[in-house]
């Protein structure tokens, strides 16, 4: 019986069919930790059970020579890249590593990095003690570390911080851009597979079967990838609106405290900021009205986008600085 490449639809198919599996692993195994040692330890090390049951998942199955319950359920074996034999052991460990171990660890070291160099420049002192919540025993890791960011000058700290910003950014486009690819060429739909060199051969079915439905799905692809440029964009514009008002908020919190504090004085309580409860400095207006200081409110906006009052939603960039205003 001769194989033949398996096309996009299985491959998506294979894949829904495998996470389904995988999650109802990981659910059983969370559930498990859940009864034995409670609700406390069970948020601690979720990550962690995901992971191991991810990893046992494609142990007992690729790894060790057999489908996937997915790759059976679409009648679709794995070759290598000469598309006439079966992945070696060494690139199926490689698969499995890149598809489960590189992103929990790339998604955990950038997270602590991050914290370890805000707590370094200050910015949130107590985010070292609660944020990295369920790595207590990787004490190491973590000493490692802050030695490593104490040594970097605060430059290097700032610069470190954005680049974290920038990947953790980055990450997810990476792979809308890989599924896109995906799309328009049907081969690796995940990007460890690509990585690894394995891709899949279909057997049973109609001959062509698969090649009727490619088209659409490089439509998708294609749509898939005008939607990534849109996003981009979209980042980019509000990236370069976020270092204005920072450019904003530097040259007018120079301004002098007092004058500011003496042309306000005169409205009584009314002049007080509902955030920080002291007098607004450097009023500032929300696109429903509501006013506060600059430094109180872009600092509420960097996490929720709405009236601390009456909690309609707006975007940042309609903040509205109120220079000569005197009530």
């Amino acid at each position: 019986m001769a194989l033949e490449p398996a096309g996009p639809a299985r491959l998506v198919r294979c894949c829904q069919k495998d996470e389904l599996y995988r999650s109802g692993l990981r659910s059983g195994a969370g559930s498990a930790l859940h009864s034995l040692a409670g609700a406390k330890k069970w948020m601690e090390w979720r990550k962690e059970i995901e992971l191991l049951s991810d990893v046992a998942y494609f142990v007992l199955t690729t790894l060790s020579g057999y489908q996937t319950l997915g790759e059976e359920y679409v009648n679709i074996v794995q070759v290598d890249s000469t598309k006439k034999r079966v992945p070696s052991f060494l690139r199926r460990a490689v698969f499995i590593a890149l598809h489960t171990l590189l992103p929990y660890c790339l998604e955990k070291g950038l997270l602590h990095l991050e914290h370890e160099l805000q707590a370094a420049c200050s910015l949130q002192s107590t985010l070292q003690s609660t944020s990295a919540r369920g790595l207590s025993s990787r004490t190491l890791i973590r000493n490692w570390m802050q030695k490593q960011v104490g040594e970097l000058t605060e430059e290097q700290k700032k610069r470190g911080l954005q680049v974290v910003h920038v990947l953790k950014q980055c990450i997810p486009l990476l792979h809308r851009l890989h599924l896109a690819m995906f799309y328009m060429s049907g081969t690796f739909y995940h990007l460890s597979k690509r990585i690894a060199g394995i891709s899949y051969l279909r057997f049973g079915g109609l001959r062509g079967e698969d090649q009727s439905i490619r088209s659409s799905y490089r439509f998708l692809g294609i749509i898939s990838v005008l939607h990534l440029l849109l996003t981009l964009g979209v980042q980019l514009y509000s990236f370069k609106q976020k270092q204005r008002a920072r450019q904003d908020w530097k040259l007018h919190r120079s301004l002098p405290h007092q004058k500011n504090m003496t042309m306000e004085k005169t409205a009584g309580h009314h002049s007080r900021c509902t955030l920080c409860l002291e007098e607004r400095r450097h009023t500032t207006a929300t696109p429903c009205g509501h006013l506060f200081c600059w430094e109180c409110i872009t600092e509420w906006c960097n996490t929720r986008t709405e009236c601390p009052l009456c909690r309609e939603k707006f975007h940042p960039q309609k903040l509205i600085y109120l220079r000569h205003y005197q009530l």
